[in-house]
């Protein structure tokens, strides 16, 4: 199979290092291009880096000796050398929106791991498990942008991934309410315990924008697409309550839920367990085998422990026992950086390969 060409823009951050990481190595896609700001550009990858490498394995020696271009400047140089991009870049939000679109219209698809273009109606935002099909959306956005082949495709939050997924097997029973509170690592907010000292045996009760993300965004990923646009779903009711906790890398949800059809606890187990989604289903290289993992034991899941269950691309789920307010509650961990960010990004982008939606130049 002749490997798909990629680009990350935005590979000096700490998503983007992830991305850079997760493609040494990858079965389908090569790593030819990485792209950061101009104060970036010209220096190799290894030097642009420095000191900011935040993984803890080394840099690929596949990406040490790539030049960094300029994510703006180079724009037709990085998107008619590439199959497609990889988009984690730090600008405001309008900035992100714009130059997403300057790569679609210039033919290259666009993986973004960015939140600016989450609520555009006609770009879909998919967990490849959960709604694969939103992907046909895609059409009218090329119709839209008057391309051929560059689209943008995005992923949903890192907060959600820890809760949503368990959720969705569960809505055939009806969800009515749910109320979650996260407990977010710092590699969310891309720093490490050297780079925010001020972390260490603290708890930040506030994350700029996450919670209306927490409440929303899944909403959006249940929606249905109508006439060519992504239609959230009116059900069922989230409130979240997200907070900034000392932990490197694992986001953890407390999820509570109510049911109109209460099925008992050994119904949603076996629910959890024999859930499989599109990317099973395709044996996607980066997709785990074990989607919901449940764990019996009272302390588990436990974000030092299980982040990394199936190269960190499985949601670890337990404690789940009736509530005295709501049905049930359970408890939710997946790696931000890994499902919730560049290994749910490589994800969506095999499943887009995998559905013809990329295809080699």
């Amino acid at each position: 199979m002749k490997k798909y060409t990629v680009g990350v823009v935005g590979a000096t951050g700490m998503v983007g290092q992830r991305f850079v990481t997760l493609l040494e190595n990858h079965s389908w896609f090569q790593l030819t291009v990485v792209a950061a700001s101009a104060r970036s550009a010209g220096k190799s990858y290894e030097e642009a880096v420095g000191p900011r490498w935040a993984m803890t394995t080394p840099i690929p020696e596949e990406a040490k000796s790539l030049v960094v271009l300029d994510a703006l400047a180079d724009r037709e140089t990085i998107a008619s050398s590439v199959d497609f991009i990889f988009c984690a870049v730090d600008m405001k939000k309008e900035e992100i929106r714009a130059l997403e679109e300057s790569y679609a219209k210039l033919e290259c698809p666009v993986i973004s791991n960015n939140s600016a273009h989450r609520w555009t109606p006609d770009v879909p935002m998919v967990i490849p498990e959960v709604n694969p099909e939103h992907l046909q959306v895609i059409q009218a956005q090329k119709s839209r942008l008057g391309t051929r082949r560059g689209f943008i495709a995005v992923k949903s939050n890192c907060s959600i991934q820890s809760y949503a997924p368990a959720l969705h097997p569960l809505r055939r029973f009806g969800i009515t309410q749910v109320l979650v509170c996260t407990y977010q690592a710092i590699s969310g907010a891309g720093k490490t315990f050297t780079t925010w000292p001020e972390m260490v045996d603290n708890v930040i009760p506030y994350i700029g924008g996450e919670e209306e993300k927490s409440e929303q965004e899944p909403l959006k990923v249940w929606g249905t697409v109508e006439h060519g646009q992504i239609v959230p779903a009116a059900a069922p009711s989230i409130t979240a309550q997200c907070l900034r906790v000392p932990v490197s890398d694992g986001h953890t949800a407390a999820v509570f839920v109510s049911f109109r059809e209460k099925p008992s606890v050994e119904e949603i187990k076996t629910v959890w367990k024999n859930f499989q989604g599109r990317a099973q289903e395709l044996a996607l290289p980066s997709a785990p085998k074990q989607f919901l993992h449940y764990f019996e034991e009272n302390d588990r899941p436990q974000a030092k422990l299980d982040r990394d269950l199936e190269g960190g691309m499985a949601v670890s789920l337990g404690r789940l026992r009736p509530d005295t307010q709501y049905d049930y509650k359970f408890v939710g961990l997946s790696h931000n950086t890994l499902r919730g960010a560049a290994g749910g990004g490589v994800l969506l982008a095999e499943l887009l390969c995998a559905e013809g939606y990329i295809l080699p130049r």
